[in-house]
C-alpha cells in the first residue's frame, strides 16, 4: 500500500469513529429526556475511544508496515459502533419507541461486538511495538485470541442478555436459553487469560529489549501502570460504600488516565521524544513518594493533636490545622531532596554514581595543580562515569613551549 492510499484509508477509518460516537452521544442526550430510559453503561469510556482512533490514525498514516496502528483504527471503529448501536437500540425501543426503525436489529449488533472489541484490543498488545508477533512460539495466542472471537461472536449472538444487561430490560431479538451462560464462561474465563498472556508478552520483550525498543516499552509500562492505578480506584467504589467526593476523584482519575496507553503507543511507534520517559518515570517515583508521605504526616498531625487537644479541652482548634500546614510548608524541600536521593541511589544506581564522581571531581580540581594528577583524575572520571571501551587525553601544546622546543 503506498503512503498515499494508507493516509486515506486511516483517516477514513478515523472518520467513521469519530461519526458514530458522535452520533452515540446525540442519541444519549435525545433519550434523557424520558426519565425512565436507561443509560448506557459504558458510554463515558466508549466515547474516549476518539483519542485511540486518532493515534490508530496518526501512526497508521506514517508507518502503514506496523499493524498495531491499523489494529487501534478498527478498534477504534468496533467501540463506537458498540456505542452507536447501543444508544440506538435504547432511544428507538424504550426513550421513544416506534420513532427509529430496525431498533432490535441494532440491539442484536450491539450483542456481539464485545469479543471482537476485546480481540483488538489483545492483538494490538501482544504486536506492539514492533507490528509483529514477539517470536515464533507466540503463535499459539493470536490463534486463540482468533478462536476466542469467533466463539465469543457466536454465543453472543445468540445470548438471551443483550450486551451484557447493558441496555436495560432490551433482549436479544435472536437470544436462545443456555447460550448466555456459555458466553459469559467464554467472557470471564478466557478474556482475562488473553490479556494476561499479552502482558507477559510485553514484559518478555521488555526482559531482552535493548536501545529504541526498550524505551518504547518502557512508554507503555508506564501508560499501563497509570491505568491499572485508575482501574483500582474504580474497583474499590465498585466494591465498598464510598463517599461521593472519592467516587467522583475516581472517575477523574480514570478518565484522565485511560487515554494514556494509546497516547504512549502512539509517542513509541512514531519514536517521538522517547528519551524524555526517564525524566518522567524518575519525577513521578518522587513527587509521587512526596505527596504520599506528606498528606501522611498532615492527617496524621492533625487528628492526633486534634484528639489531645480535644481531650484537653473539650473542642477542635484551627491552630493546629494552621500549624500542620507551616509544618507541610517547612519539610516540602528537605523532604523532596531526601526522596530524590534515594530513589536515585534504588533505581538509577549508574547515574547516581556517576554524578558523585563529578562532584567529588569538581572539588579536586579546585585545589589540584599538579596537571599530571589532574590528568589521571580526568581519565578515571571518564572510565567511571561514561565507561568507554579506550580513552586517550590529547592536550594541545602552547606556542611557549613550542618555542622553547
Amino acid at each position: 500500500m503506498s503512503r498515499r492510499a494508507a493516509s486515506w484509508l486511516a483517516w477514513s477509518l478515523w472518520t467513521i469513529s469519530v461519526a458514530l460516537t458522535a452520533l452515540s452521544l446525540v442519541l444519549l442526550a435525545l433519550s434523557r429526556s424520558n426519565p425512565d430510559a436507561p443509560v448506557f453503561d459504558w458510554w463515558l469510556g466508549n466515547a474516549l475511544v476518539v483519542i485511540d482512533a486518532t493515534v490508530g490514525a496518526i501512526v497508521a498514516s506514517r508507518r502503514p508496515e506496523n499493524a498495531v496502528g491499523w489494529l487501534l483504527c478498527l478498534s477504534g471503529v468496533a467501540v463506537s459502533m458498540s456505542s452507536f448501536t447501543s444508544q440506538y437500540a435504547i432511544h428507538a425501543l424504550l426513550a421513544q419507541p416506534g420513532s427509529l426503525p430496525a431498533g432490535e436489529a441494532l440491539a442484536w449488533i450491539a450483542a456481539w461486538l464485545l469479543p471482537i472489541m476485546i480481540g483488538l484490543q489483545v492483538f494490538y498488545l501482544l504486536l506492539f511495538p514492533t507490528g509483529r508477533l514477539p517470536g515464533r512460539r507466540w503463535r499459539w495466542l493470536a490463534w486463540m485470541t482468533v478462536a476466542f472471537v469467533v466463539v465469543g461472536v457466536l454465543t453472543s449472538a445468540f445470548s438471551v442478555g443483550a450486551h451484557l444487561g447493558s441496555l436495560g430490560p432490551i433482549r436479544n431479538p435472536l437470544g436462545v436459553e443456555g447460550f448466555t451462560i456459555v458466553w459469559e464462561t467464554v467472557l470471564y474465563t478466557v478474556s482475562p487469560l488473553l490479556f494476561a498472556a499479552a502482558a507477559l508478552s510485553l514484559f518478555m520483550r521488555l526482559r531482552r529489549a535493548v536501545g529504541v525498543e526498550r524505551q518504547q516499552l518502557k512508554w507503555f509500562a508506564y501508560a499501563a501502570a497509570g491505568f491499572a492505578i485508575g482501574i483500582v480506584f474504580i474497583s474499590i467504589t465498585i466494591a465498598i460504600d464510598t463517599p461521593r467526593w472519592f467516587e467522583w476523584a475516581a472517575q477523574a482519575i480514570f478518565i484522565a488516565v485511560s487515554p494514556a496507553v494509546a497516547i504512549s503507543i502512539g509517542i513509541a511507534i512514531l519514536r517521538y521524544r522517547l528519551y524524555d520517559i526517564d525524566v518522567i518515570i524518575n519525577r513521578t517515583l518522587v513527587y509521587g513518594t512526596l505527596t504520599a508521605t506528606l498528606a501522611a504526616i498532615y492527617f496524621s498531625s492533625v487528628v492526633l493533636l486534634q484528639t489531645a487537644f480535644r481531650a484537653l479541652t473539650g473542642e477542635g482548634s484551627q491552630l493546629i490545622v494552621v500549624a500542620s500546614t507551616l509544618a507541610i510548608a517547612t519539610l516540602f524541600n528537605p523532604l523532596r531532596h531526601r526522596i530524590q536521593d534515594g530513589i536515585d541511589r534504588r533505581f538509577y544506581r549508574s547515574k547516581y554514581d556517576a554524578a558523585k564522581t563529578l562532584e567529588t571531581f569538581s572539588a579536586r580540581l579546585r585545589d589540584e595543580t599538579d596537571l599530571d594528577t589532574l590528568n589521571d583524575d580526568l581519565i578515571y572520571v571518564i572510565r567511571e562515569t561514561m565507561q568507554p571501551e579506550h580513552v586517550s587525553l590529547w592536550l594541545r601544546e602552547t606556542e611557549k613551549e613550542t618555542n622553547d622546543r
